[in-house]
């Protein structure tokens, strides 16, 4: 596992398609530990999750149900999913208990509206540690830098653009975990300022 900051943690699995990290993150809170978008665990990164005790796993849209199901199946955690993409999910054998609605708290995260690349996206906002975890919205690459994945694989690219210009302007955060690409630590708003700044 790979530290962020206090409490939040990210594991990796290369995608050679891709050519670069696919990641799933940890994060401890009192509530419930949870994880989100879970990436394939090695069998001794499985059992590290087991024994951290994950009580919810949040999938941010709906291609990213990934390791949810294994996970699941060994925790007996709650899996949680936008309304809108939770058929995709279940039809590819997840069992999903709880529905993401935008401006609800998960743990210590908001859930904030990134519809476009599916219309149940959702990012998770920490306020007080101004961190940003994101599923599809944007990957980071190249490293240090934000992109849009594909347009093929964008159902609503000008809706995509719309959650993007309106997250970077209304919500406070320095820090971004991404679902695919390089995370960025510091100075994350202002990447993604500048990857709107491309729109058109």
């Amino acid at each position: 596992m790979t530290r962020i900051m206090d409490d939040v943690y990210t594991w990796d699995w290369f995608s050679q398609r891709h050519g670069y990290d696919f990641h799933g993150t940890w994060v401890h809170d009192a509530g419930g530990n949870l994880a989100v978008d879970p990436v394939e665990p090695t069998d001794e990164m499985l059992g590290r999750l087991v024994e951290y005790r994950v009580a919810r796993i949040v999938i941010t849209n709906r291609n990213h149900f990934r390791a949810a199901e294994k996970l699941r199946a060994a925790t007996g955690a709650r899996v949680a999913v936008h309304s809108a993409d939770a058929d995709f999910v279940r039809a590819r054998g997840v069992q999903v208990d709880d529905d993401l609605v935008p401006g609800q708290r998960v743990g210590p995260f908001t859930v904030v509206d990134a519809a476009g690349k599916s219309p149940g996206e959702v990012a998770l906002h920490w306020p007080e540690r101004r961190l940003l975890v994101v599923g599809d919205v944007c990957v980071g690459k190249p490293p240090g830098a934000l992109a849009l994945l594909p347009a093929a694989v964008i159902d609503d690219l000008p809706r995509l653009q719309a959650s993007l210009t309106r997250i970077v302007r209304e919500i406070d955060f320095d820090a971004l975990i991404v679902g695919d690409g390089a995370h960025i630590l510091s100075g994350a708003r202002d990447a993604m300022r500048a990857l709107v700044a491309t729109f058109t």
